[in-house]
């Protein structure tokens, strides 16, 4: 590897100091030269890495748009990881889009990158099931792995001459745009199952939430139930508490208040007790 290309460092922590990311650390780690440009509309900042006349340049999760000249710079383009099966989920947020909508599958697809948004050729799609319990987290984390051996194979097959890029389809092609934290807000109204499915789609970041009592209340947990009643009415039932909604009922396992831990329902109850009636806003 020549080169990594990573954002500045971001101010982390309770002190909000700069930090240096998770790419920047591994690199240094490994004696590769690292640059932290702000844009890359700098003609100057390409230029080094056309200088370095690169077999190809790998983009993941980047965050910056490239510009033509460096799409251009690799001798095989510039090849893009993305977390989805294009061209379904297109665009920023596809791990949470696709848990968002219920999808049964989503994958990885290397992509030949153009000037487009995620509209590229495709070399190469690894499919991976969205089990029940997956969160963005958890399958982050399956999708990293599985596009670092996808990239490794797709980058040994364009050499060998065994791999070469596809059109996408129009069909079925989606767009995954960037979380809103007002999408994280809870609608009682909706069924639960969708509900359910909000929870994991924003965990852990940036945490499902709704109103208690006027406060926000995070929503770490929670599993759907038969069940009915007025949307956001509250009962306990087993240690959990039971939200109703639209349609069904989400029973909710660990949540958190504003300034507090993350707390199993019942250490949440018995800090926290409610009164007759109580309810989600």
């Amino acid at each position: 590897m020549l080169l990594v290309l990573t954002q500045p460092d971001r101010p982390a922590g309770r002190g909000l100091r700069p930090a240096a990311s998770a790419v920047k650390q591994h690199a240094l780690r490994h004696g590769i030269p690292v640059r932290q440009p702000a844009t890359l509309k700098d003609a100057q900042e390409v230029d080094e890495v056309r200088q370095l006349r690169p077999d190809a340049v790998i983009v993941a999760a980047y965050g910056l748009l490239l510009p033509t000249p460096l799409l251009d710079a690799g001798r095989f383009g510039a090849l893009n990881i993305h977390a989805s099966l294009l061209p379904r989920w297109r665009g920023a947020a596809p791990i949470q889009r696709a848990l968002l909508a219920g999808d049964a599958e989503t994958g990885i697809s290397i992509m030949q990158m153009d000037a487009g948004l995620d509209t590229g050729p495709v070399l190469l799609r690894v499919r991976l099931p969205i089990a029940p319990g997956d969160d963005a987290g958890s399958l982050h984390d399956k999708l990293a792995e599985a596009g670092a051996d996808a990239i490794v194979a797709a980058l040994t097959g364009i050499e060998a001459g065994r791999v070469t890029a596809v059109a996408q389809s129009q069909v079925g092609a989606t767009y995954a745009p960037k979380i809103d934290k007002r999408e994280a807000r809870l609608a009682w109204s909706l069924p639960a199952a969708q509900l359910e499915r909000v929870v994991r789609a924003f965990r852990p970041a940036p945490g499902a939430y709704a109103l208690l009592d006027e406060e926000p209340v995070k929503i770490w947990r929670a599993e759907v139930l038969e069940g009915d009643g007025s949307p956001g009415a509250i009962r306990v039932t087993d240690g959990k508490l039971v939200v109703a909604c639209g349609e069904g009922a989400l029973a909710i396992s660990e949540l958190q208040r504003a300034g507090g831990r993350r707390l199993g329902a019942p250490e949440f109850l018995r800090g926290h007790m409610l009164p007759p009636g109580a309810r989600f806003t």
